[in-house]
């Protein structure tokens, strides 16, 4: 006879359910390609997870219904992107556990296995990741835009006079319904990047002021000769 629920226990109901969507192989595979930020069709989702369209169907009901991913109906097609920013997050801290909870091998560190173009820069979700995140994020700390408060992150004075010089709205960005500014832990450097609203408008300033282009290759993000100099000058200031 099953042991009543814990009062401990049982303020979790949802988490094994959670844990039982992210275990199967093919729904993973559809979640990482999403890590982008972008929406795809589900013929495409299929190809990635390599399975049967049917199969692919169930998984993808599946991971709808648990709320990980939101459909969008486009004409005949429909298409799937990760429901919220607060997913994404949890699907990279879960790659770091991946790692971290790996057998040893004789190449530990992951960033050792990781394309060279991905490892270099990158998008986690809506922001952006790899060496050149962890390099702005070192420098907007070290420079004194940033401070840490745990996992959060505030921006300083000097911080909103130099940020909003770029062009952010720090307004707009504190009254979205989502975390602000924190730290995101980079899977290949093992290391910080910056997550949250913040990261994410600082990304949409890179691309739109023509430092940073998105590669052919999901998720990888190609450093233009221009932005190669504006960020070896700012994180060398």
């Amino acid at each position: 006879m099953p042991l009543p629920a814990s009062d401990e226990t049982s303020h979790f109901p949802g988490l094994a359910r959670v844990a039982a969507l992210l275990a199967d192989p093919g729904r993973a595979a559809m979640l990482w390609a999403l890590m982008d930020g972008s929406a795809r069709p589900a013929g495409e989702l299929t190809m990635i997870a390599g399975l049967s369209p049917s199969a692919a169907s169930a998984h993808l009901a599946r991971l709808a219904d648990g709320g990980l991913l939101a459909p969008e109906v486009r004409g005949r097609h429909r298409y799937y992107r990760i429901a919220t920013p607060e997913i994404a997050t949890a699907i990279e801290a879960l790659m770091n556990v991946a790692h971290a909870a790996a057998p040893a091998q004789p190449v530990t560190r992951p960033a050792r296995t990781v394309p060279v173009e991905m490892r270099h820069a990158r998008t986690c979700y809506d922001h952006m990741a790899g060496e050149v995140a962890v390099r702005v994020f070192d420098r907007l700390v070290e420079g004194g835009w940033l401070v840490r408060n745990d996992d959060d992150l505030d921006v300083t004075e000097q911080g909103v006079a130099r940020l909003t010089d770029w062009g952010v709205d720090l307004g707009a960005l504190r009254a979205r319904r989502r975390r602000f500014a924190c730290t995101c832990l980079d899977w290949s450097e093992r290391r910080p990047h910056l997550g949250g609203a913040l990261g994410a408008a600082l990304l949409e300033r890179f691309t739109s002021n023509g430092w940073v282009e998105h590669a052919s290759r999901p998720r990888v993000l190609r450093i233009t000769p221009l932005g190669q100099r504006e960020f070896d000058a700012f994180v060398a200031a």
